[in-house]
């Protein structure tokens, strides 16, 4: 399996947030064994994992668990890389956000990012994964209250959400999270979420300019060719994760969906260190810690979402991925 990673622009803005609760980021950086030289290096980048486990580490030093938050007061445009600039030079909000998804990899190939309306307006979705790791509540917490400040920076205005999801529980303290966020709060939801007015996001920007959006439309595109070779895995992954929910996915639906034969798809996943049902394997596996997170999914729910037809297979396949069942993990978190 490819082993997803992070840029060290971003890194380097996480470790700014862990910086602000006074944590010794060099020291921790030697601790984990990780190269903190290499937040220098604009062609570095930090695997996935990693960062798991620097931002667990970083609340046990600091005892924030709201940590993450902290992104919001560090964030600069640098800090997403080229993305950055392209937002800064789309005509809306919702140009913008189109844009953040279409890049996303190029900022942290771990997480996913939807746009798409909704009732209310507009919802911008996320999900991190993890490789063998469950990725930290932390990571999306920080990835949330950084888009709202800059989405903010953006508009030049005090944009509010219509609401901010969370997975999980609520934690013990709210106050963090209702002074970044400014709007109603909803936990255990189905993925972290901004979900925006209509008229905020369609409002011309102040930075918006044309021929600055296409020729940083144009860097971004070199830079996802020259990083990724346009991997498929990547793409899979997304597929799957939509498809998961209506039952085990067929090779031949995703191929499909990513507008290619079931042979070159499994071409590219296997020129890309992997196969399909290891792939599948592997979405399964890491969507299963994350559901099994939210208190508010029984353990039956959760195996038809991850497209098993019986629950026992299900947990036949946990206690494979895990050495112990779905029960025994939730109690453990």
């Amino acid at each position: 399996m490819n082993q997803r990673t992070t840029s060290s622009s971003w890194a380097q803005a996480i470790v700014r947030a862990m910086e602000v609760d006074g944590v010794d980021c060099a020291a921790l950086f030697a601790e984990l064994g990780l190269d903190y030289a290499a937040l220098s290096d604009a062609d570095a980048r930090f695997a996935q994992d990693d960062m798991t486990r620097l931002w667990l580490r970083a609340v046990e030093l600091s005892g924030n668990p709201a940590i993450g938050l902290n992104l919001a007061r560090v964030l600069h445009p640098g800090a997403t890389h080229v993305v950055g600039y392209a937002l800064m030079s789309s005509r809306t909000l919702k140009e913008g956000l189109q844009r953040l998804v279409r890049y996303q990899r190029i900022i942290a190939e771990g997480a996913d990012l939807d746009f798409q309306p909704c009732a209310q307006g507009f919802a911008l979705t996320l999900t991190i994964h993890g490789d063998r790791l469950p990725p930290a509540r932390q990571s999306s917490e920080a990835s949330l209250a950084g888009c709202l400040t800059f989405c903010r920076w953006l508009s030049g205005k005090p944009l509010q959400p219509l609401e901010v999801c969370f997975q999980g529980a609520a934690p013990a303290d709210l106050e963090p999270y209702r002074l970044q966020f400014q709007a109603p709060l909803r936990f255990e939801a189905r993925q972290y979420a901004l979900v925006f007015a209509r008229a905020d996001l369609e409002t011309i920007l102040p930075t918006a300019n044309d021929a600055l959006a296409q020729l940083h439309d144009r860097f971004a595109g070199e830079y996802l060719a020259r990083f990724s070779g346009s991997r498929v895995t990547h793409q899979a992954r997304q597929v799957l994760c939509r498809l998961l929910p209506q039952g085990e996915p067929r090779r031949e639906a995703v191929a499909q969906a990513l507008h290619l034969s079931q042979r070159t798809l499994q071409r590219r996943l296997q020129e890309e260190g992997g196969s399909f049902q290891q792939l599948l394997d592997d979405t399964r596996r890491e969507l299963a810690s994350q559901y099994l997170a939210q208190p508010n999914l029984a353990l039956l729910e959760i195996a038809y979402l991850l497209g098993f037809a019986e629950p026992s297979n299900f947990y036949r396949a946990f206690k494979r991925w895990y050495s112990i069942t779905p029960g025994e993990f939730r109690a453990r978190l």
